[in-house]
Order: C-alpha cells, then structure tokens, then sequence
C-alpha cells in the first residue's frame, strides 16, 4: 500500500511530469461518454510547496493522469484555471489570501467544465457541506492513501462524487437527524421570523458568513450572531446548514 498523505513521503528523483504540452490537450475529448484518449489534466492547489510536489511525484507514475500546472492559494488557482482549463482541480480548504471553498465558485465560472476535488485535512461538518454547495465534486481526507488519490480522480473524471467514508458518515447522519426532527414537528406550523430575520436567513443561504452579512445589512457582527441564534431557537434547529434546509422545506424562504 502506498504512503498515505499526512505527512507525505516522497520517494527521491525528479519524477514531476512533463508539462511542455499541458495545455494543449484537445478539449473535444473532455467531458465525453466516449473512452479517454487525453489523460486527465489536473490542476493540483495547496499552500504546501512540498505537498504539491508530493502529489505530482506520485501522479506521474499515472499514465492516464497529467497534472498541467499547480497554485499555492485560491487566488492563484483561479487564475491557473482560467488559463489551463484542467479537467479536475484537486484542491485543500485552507488556505492564505483566498481559501478552496470561496474559489471552488470563481472556478466554476472560469473553467465550468472542471470538476473539483477538495483534498484536505479538515474533517469540520460545515466545511464540507460549504464545500459541496460551492460546487465540489470530492471531498477527501488528506489520510487516504497515494493510490487512492488516483482512483478518485479518475472517478470524478466519470461522472462519479468522492467523498471520504467518515465524512460521508457524518453527512448521512447529519440528514438522517434532519429528516427525523422535520417529521416530528411537521403538523407544527412553522414559527414565524421577524422581516430582519428573513433577511439574515436568507443570506446565511447563500453561503455569507457572519461578518459579510454584517456588511451587507449594515448592522454589527455580534447583531448578526443574535440573529442567527434567535432563528435556530424558533426552529428549534442546531446548525445554519439545518435551518437553510428547513426554511425552504417549510417554503418560509425560497432560493432561487
């Protein structure tokens, strides 16, 4: 079994793969039912210089996998996107100047044809499901070993989603519990929110953190925070994500 990515071995030697043609793969052949010709061109995004590294050392024992160009924050990464078209975008959650998840949506507006791999070591609930909603196909573990990461890029390559076993637990339970709550309380009628509330809600659904509605609505940060406490105490709700998913159940809130 291959070394596992937390902390990565390199083997030694210059094993990163040639990039002379990386962009120049012809675009017909991607995103087809028909069998690959091209390998899989991806674009590998992480603020570690020696994790990149490591990821094209092993990737270019893959000859069915190319990876064309690599960036160190999500900035970059949609830049090197926009430029390279890469057929996956493998990518971590943190990072300086602009993190995965905010660029998973300029990606997809710059490269709609990409499809994006989130590889990290944040097993946090609320990262994946933003992760998700952003757009990501995958979403891995850096634990997972060397020949998987291959195995998942070929998988989202075909249309497949990836998600680590133990965040796709948490996900299933985390829906599962929604489900079972919304059942209990539904010849409840639905609480009623303030206006402001709404509002707050609503921007919640978008993706905004705290301080952007903040900015946004023109009130404190800490309003904001009151809010969001007050609409998941009348929703008798534990999470954003939750109270999201309930409000456009309930139609208190549609989402276009």
């Amino acid at each position: 079994m291959a070394d596992s990515f937390g902390p990565v071995h390199h083997p030694g030697g210059s094993g990163a793969p040639d990039r002379g043609d990386a962009a120049h793969g012809d675009p017909g052949d991607r995103g087809s039912g028909a069998p690959r010709k091209e390998p899989i061109r991806v674009l590998v995004v992480d603020d570690h210089a020696l994790f990149r590294r490591g990821l094209e050392i092993v990737l270019a024992h893959e000859e069915d996998i190319q990876v064309v160009g690599e960036a160190g924050d999500g900035a970059e990464a949609v830049d090197k996107a926009a430029d390279l078209l890469p057929d996956i975008v493998l990518m971590d959650v943190r990072m300086p100047k602009r993190g995965g998840i905010e660029a998973c949506t300029s990606i997809k507006e710059v490269a709609p044809s990409a499809k994006i791999i989130m590889l990290t070591i944040s097993d946090e609930e609320a990262d994946l499901y933003d992760a998700i909603k952003a757009g990501a196909t995958g979403y891995l573990l850096k634990e997972i070993s060397t020949d998987e990461v291959a195995t998942a890029i070929r998988a989202v390559a075909d249309g497949q989603s990836q998600i680590s076993p133990s965040m796709a637990s948490k996900l299933l339970t985390e829906f599962k519990s929604m489900i079972q709550r919304t059942d209990d309380r539904r010849l409840v009628p639905a609480p009623r929110l303030t206006d402001r509330e709404l509002e707050v809600l609503k921007l919640v659904a978008t993706g905004m953190n705290n301080r952007d509605i903040a900015k946004e609505l023109f009130i404190s940060e800490n309003t904001v925070k009151n809010h969001v406490r007050n609409i998941l105490e009348k929703l008798q709700l534990h999470s954003r994500m939750e109270a999201v998913v309930y409000a456009m159940r309930e139609k208190i809130l549609e989402i276009r």
